[in-house]
């Protein structure tokens, strides 16, 4: 159904019908997500986004363009707060030329002067725009309009301006006449009498659009009981940003951390959720033949405090042309093992994400860093299993795994890999020729062995208590599975610390 239908619909039909502010696409796209049938365009609260005042200092063409936004991000329509049409007759039969092209629903102006004051700002001192000028200009958006369902709203300011019921109903009749779609009754006292006068003597005329800004305590239903078709909640998001940025903004100044920041603010996911992401990754999937498109990253997160690390993971392999990047958080409990790279319990996190084996992926240990070169070779190596090595092996912390190939490291094998024999624990053990730094590789094919694996593994009692030892020595009894050496071009989250804490001492 077209935008401009539904917003009809909603001021024409009973029952009573609500409508929630926004002020940009993102606010516009949670409007709708939390129900709402249409969104109120608000004039105060785009020009407050933009840092001006609703005084008309923002111009028509800049509304036009956050506009537009929001009705590319929603499929419910808009009523935009066209304020008094931007200037005379011809500035609003252009701007609903304008608004029909970006599939706005309607528009809703107040006979006011230009530039308009907001209503709540010294009302009583604010003239009002002359009855036959404001009625020539509601017909002649009436006649410019091509889309017989635009909605024209007038909005009468005569409470606001102190002038009484006989000057309400007067100037709501004769925008009536002049071919107006509804009549948007202002009132800014903290009681409902004036809007209850006014619609006792109306009677129906036209449907009539409240904005309960002041007069909010009065009961909803009063609303519906006097015949009320559409309720306007008017600005209480941009309200209700405003505070939470300011406490937020607060508290990280005063704190310069964001450790009691970060647990009270929306996750990123949710923000790309909101952004579409994920249709973004899904269209790439379709339309983008690029080797990068079909590559998947896998990060297993086993330390919070290592999300600097993280970022830096993801920051490379965007630059590499992988956008496919799944994170994993490792929650399964490490018992009383102070662990460096590897996880107890790691197969249960990549278990889970299993589902994203589909293609040639990357698999990494969230708290580790690497020089982007290392992505690339692996990248580069045609093997169905490959693992990234060290052979500076360092015994000294607990919970890493060391590796033995058929081929100990050499310099002639920079460009190469060997064969994997075996995974241990210990590193003084018998032929064990480097050090296992959390990051590997499974070809199209090793996706679907590595993820049969997991499903095998995990009939096991003791599933969630295997690591990356356990899954490799596994893989090796089904596949051959290659390494790759590289030398000195990583770090654990432990030296990093040290090597950033050294660099703030100096």
């Amino acid at each position: 159904m077209k935008k401009t239908t539904q917003l009809r619909n909603l001021i024409t039909n009973k029952p009573l019908e609500f409508i929630m502010e926004a002020h940009n696409a993102l606010s516009a796209k949670i409007v709708e997500e939390a129900g709402f049938k249409g969104i109120w365009g608000s004039g105060l609260s785009i020009s407050a986004s933009m840092g001006v005042r609703d005084n008309n200092e923002a111009s028509w063409t800049q509304v036009l363009d956050v506009l537009e936004f929001m009705s590319d991000a929603t499929s419910i329509p808009i009523l935009l707060d066209g304020d008094t049409g931007y200037g005379n007759f011809n500035n609003a039969r252009r701007l609903v030329k304008k608004l029909e092209q970006r599939s706005i629903g309607g528009v809703c102006i107040e006979d006011k002067i230009f530039p308009k004051t907001n209503s709540f700002i010294k009302g009583e001192a604010q003239p009002l725009a002359d009855i036959d000028e404001f009625s020539g200009k509601i017909k002649a958006m009436k006649d410019s309009q091509t889309d017989d369902d635009f909605v024209v709203v007038s909005r009468v300011e005569a409470f606001i301006a102190g002038w009484g019921l006989s000057e309400a109903l007067k100037r709501a009749e004769a925008y009536r006449q002049a071919g107006t779609d509804a009549i948007l009754m202002h009132s800014k006292r903290a009681d409902f009498t004036e809007i209850e006068a006014f619609m006792k003597e109306w009677a129906g005329r036209l449907p009539v659009v409240i904005v309960p800004t002041k007069y909010y305590s009065v009961p909803t239903d009063r609303f519906r009981e006097i015949g009320v078709g559409l309720c306007i909640w008017a600005n209480h998001n941009l309200r209700a940003s405003i505070k939470a940025i300011k406490q937020t903004a607060s508290q990280i100044y005063q704190e310069e951390s964001l450790m009691n920041v970060e647990k009270n603010v929306t996750p990123l996911e949710e923000v790309f959720r909101l952004q579409g992401a994920e249709e973004l990754a899904q269209a790439e999937k379709i339309y983008l033949n690029s080797a990068a498109n079909n590559r998947t990253a896998i990060i297993i997160e086993n330390k919070p405090e290592a999300a600097p690390l993280v970022l830096e993971q993801v920051n490379s392999l965007k630059g590499l042309g992988i956008s496919d990047i799944v994170r994993i958080e490792n929650s399964e409990p490490r018992g009383n093992m102070e662990k460096n790279t590897l996880a107890r319990g790691e197969l249960a996190p990549l278990f889970s994400a299993r589902e994203s084996l589909t293609q040639t992926t990357i698999i990494s240990n969230g708290d580790i860093v690497y020089k982007p070169y290392v992505i690339n070779e692996l990248l580069d190596d045609a093997s169905t299993i490959t693992i990234v090595v060290d052979p500076d092996i360092d015994a000294n912390t607990s919970g890493k795994f060391f590796v033995s190939t058929k081929l100990p490291y050499t310099k002639m094998l920079y460009n190469g890999n060997v064969e994997f024999t075996n995974m241990t624990s210990n590193a003084t053990a018998e032929d064990v020729h480097g050090e296992f730094i959390g990051l590997w590789k499974v070809s199209d094919k090793g996706s679907v062995l590595l993820k049969a694996a997991l499903e095998a593994l995990a009939k096991r009692d003791d599933f969630h208590e295997l690591t990356m030892l356990d899954l490799f020595n596994y893989l090796h009894s089904l596949e051959q599975v290659n390494v790759k050496y590289v030398k000195g071009a990583w770090l654990d989250f432990n030296t990093y610390k040290k090597i950033q804490s050294a660099g703030e001492k100096g």
